[in-house]
């Protein structure tokens, strides 16, 4: 009954996003081609989830150099969640991690990676619940791991696994949002679940007073990107936008690495209501940002990716990586910056 009760709701589903993405126009499969247009005509604007972005623009002064309106910063940053928007229409472009591409393509919303940061070290790590008694990897065997397959944090956690030989049948992976874990934390729901900053400062603040902890894992999350529907990218005027913000967006991660006091103040302090002392601290375990003028080692880190999920049973079947990529904006993000965020390992 079970079985019957999900496919049911599967088929449903489906038909659900059959009919979205005829209302939207979407034209599955349709290459982009040709080059990118270069000017912003007058009256242009753009739906933009991109918190970072804004509070950067914004603090350095560059969000009034934009020759186009944002016409709003929705509040949108889960994955599962701006997939929503962009079939709903009301985000035309956002950053998130490489796996929400992935999930996208497997709902068959069609969408492409425009601008690609690259980070060699990792940024999560994995929140305990009080009483889990779990204090390194090989503690995870058996126990109820906080797991969403649509975000950066659930490639986390399977990469982590893989890293320490664990199989997922060896433990527990319990579905959530990355928005419900702290909940399922708090309420020891879960035992693990994968933590950024200032998240984990946040938790880890109220609980470890009651044996709350973190663990590293070498798990990277490896891209930031910006992407967008491909029904805006077919859009003249608003792939020239894009274009543009996608300079500004490099250009703001550049401002904010370089005036660490002033991203202190702007994003840590005002924007995450965290203290400027763990503001100070939390930078020190960010990467200097770097923007490769070659995308292949980000297709080749995505293509792993896509194959790690699907193989685990998420996403259907595996497909190549590089159809997730419009590389006609391969070059715009390294050419905004300076040489030295240009290559790995500069200072």
């Amino acid at each position: 009954m079970r079985k019957s009760i999900r496919r049911i709701a599967l088929l449903a589903a489906a038909t659900s996003l059959l009919a979205v993405s005829c209302a939207t126009g979407e034209e599955d499969g349709a290459a982009l081609t040709g080059p990118l247009p270069t000017e912003v005509p007058a009256g242009v604007s753009l739906a933009i989830a991109a918190n970072t972005a804004k509070v950067a623009l914004t603090a350095s002064g560059e969000l009034n150099k934009l020759s186009f309106t944002v016409s709003s910063w929705p509040a949108v940053q889960a994955g599962p969640d701006v997939i929503q928007a962009f079939r709903g229409g009301s985000v035309d472009l956002a950053t998130n991690a490489g796996i929400p591409p992935i999930h996208a393509h497997a709902t068959g919303l069609e969408a492409k990676i425009v601008g690609v940061k690259v980070r060699t070290t990792p940024l999560y790590k994995l929140a305990t619940a009080p009483g889990s008694n779990v204090n390194r990897l090989t503690d995870l065997r058996g126990k109820k791991i906080g797991f969403s397959p649509g975000q950066a944090q659930g490639l986390v956690v399977l990469r982590t696994l893989k890293a320490a030989g664990i199989r997922t049948d060896e433990v527990q992976l319990v579905e959530l949002s990355s928005t419900k874990f702290l909940t399922a934390l708090q309420a020891k729901e879960i035992d693990v679940a994968p933590l950024g900053e200032p998240s984990l400062t946040k938790y880890l603040d109220k609980y470890r007073v009651d044996g709350a902890t973190a663990v590293e894992t070498p798990a990277v999350d490896a891209l930031s990107v910006l992407w967008a529907p491909t029904s805006v990218l077919r859009d003249d005027s608003k792939a020239a936008a894009v274009a543009e913000f996608v300079k500004f967006w490099a250009r703001g991660e550049v401002w904010a690495w370089e005036h660490p006091e002033e991203w202190i103040d702007a994003y840590y302090v005002k924007d995450q209501s965290v203290s400027a002392e763990d503001g100070k601290r939390i930078l020190t375990t960010v990467e200097k940002p770097y923007f490769p003028q070659n995308w292949d080692e980000a297709i080749a880190w995505e293509q792993e990716t896509v194959d790690l999920v699907t193989k685990a049973g998420f996403f259907g079947d595996s497909f190549p990586a590089g159809e997730l990529f419009d590389r006609r904006f391969e070059n715009i993000a390294h050419d905004a910056v300076s040489a030295s965020y240009r290559s790995k390992g500069q200072q």
